[in-house]
């Protein structure tokens, strides 16, 4: 079955801010000013280097350098390419990384109306994630709550790794706004910075900070279930975006073994936690990390005993867009149909709405 006959729903596309100045526009005077006396050259999220080629392949640069940041770009390799139904873009500047959380949210706020000015205004296929500044919650859902009436507006982003587990309860707040709105909560890949990527300190190379970040989604899904997230939040779904996918169940199975041992100390996750990861966590296929192997990636959508937790994605321009060698090996139709269009309905209620 070709993707193009099912009018996919890409979950995971990024609009690139081309620099600080298009930005400059939508803040208020006094951080225009700032930019400005201070020299902010801008927070371009660094766990994408811009200029390395695993960031986009040379056909997809403009003039061979630099990253697409235009519509008719997005238009031309993927939207009409693939005949998109929705595209959902998830913008990765840099507003997490800001150490002030007054500049954080002025940053979040900015993108947010770019993203309605240059995307949603200019393509009737996008729609976005709301970018809010995790440094303070109670800012982030009074953002979420800010954007939510414009209904292109269908998910809520956070980087994978912040401050703190995002299980805890000082991020509560974001989950409250955002199921107040029935939006899901998209956790990317990406990092603030305030902590060690690995487990056990500083990597030196990239491709050890891009290969950890699969152990920061183990940890924060650790904590949304053993928090209590799903609990308090019962209307709530967590989309792990360029997570991968291969580690999920061994993940939960473990979880889910020592969870039986030790469930008196949590008392409110009353179910196993791989049976609450089924109902409200989804993942992305981009990348999908498994070898081309139809026999062994069927085993890993078997182990899931679901077919409802993955999503079709492109993560265009990034390095792991495979053109139009995007849907893993071995799936059937059904499951196919599921993936790009009938999961991705089911986890976003506001493209129900926006189609009615």
């Amino acid at each position: 079955m070709r993707i193009q006959d099912l009018r996919p729903i890409d979950c995971d596309m990024h609009p690139v801010v081309p620099n600080i100045r298009a930005l400059v526009p939508f803040l208020a005077k006094n951080w225009a000013a700032s930019v400005n006396d201070r020299g902010i050259e801008g927070f371009d999220s660094i766990s994408y280097p811009p200029n390395a080629p695993i960031s986009a392949r040379p056909d997809w640069r403009p003039d061979g350098k630099g990253l697409p940041t235009s519509v008719e770009d997005y238009r031309r390799h993927v939207l009409d390419r693939w005949n998109v139904q929705y595209a959902i873009g998830n913008c990765l500047y840099g507003a997490h990384l800001a150490l002030s959380e007054d500049i954080g949210v002025a940053m979040a706020s900015a993108v947010n109306d770019w993203m309605v000015a240059n995307w949603l205004d200019a393509e009737p296929r996008m729609r976005a994630s709301i970018v809010v500044a995790p440094q303070n919650p109670e800012r982030a859902a009074a953002e979420i709550d800010r954007c939510a009436p414009d209904k292109r507006f269908v998910q809520v982003l956070l980087p994978a790794m912040v401050e703190a587990p995002l299980g805890r309860r000082q991020y509560w707040p974001i989950y409250a706004a955002a199921e107040r709105h029935g939006l899901p909560v998209g956790i990317h890949a990406g990092s603030s910075y305030r902590h060690p990527v690995t487990p056990v300190g500083w990597p030196s190379y990239y491709v050890e900070d891009y290969a950890s970040q699969s152990y920061a989604f183990q940890g924060q899904l650790g904590s949304l279930i053993a928090e209590g997230v799903f609990n308090k939040f019962p209307g709530l779904k967590v989309v792990l975006l360029e997570s991968g996918v291969s580690w999920l169940i061994p993940f939960l199975w473990r979880m889910t073994k020592f969870w039986r041992g030790t469930r008196s100390e949590v008392p409110w996750v009353a179910r196993p936690p791989i049976e609450i990861a089924r109902d409200h966590v989804r993942l992305s296929i981009q990348p999908f990390d498994a070898p081309d192997d139809p026999a062994i990636v069927g085993r890993i959508i078997e182990h899931m005993q679901s077919d409802a937790m993955l999503l079709f994605a492109s993560d265009y321009p990034h390095f792991q867009y495979e053109d139009d060698a995007v849907l893993p090996p071995g799936l059937s139709d059904d499951f196919t149909r599921r993936l790009a269009h009938d999961n991705p309905l089911e986890t976003y209620p506001r493209l129900k709405e926006v189609q009615s």
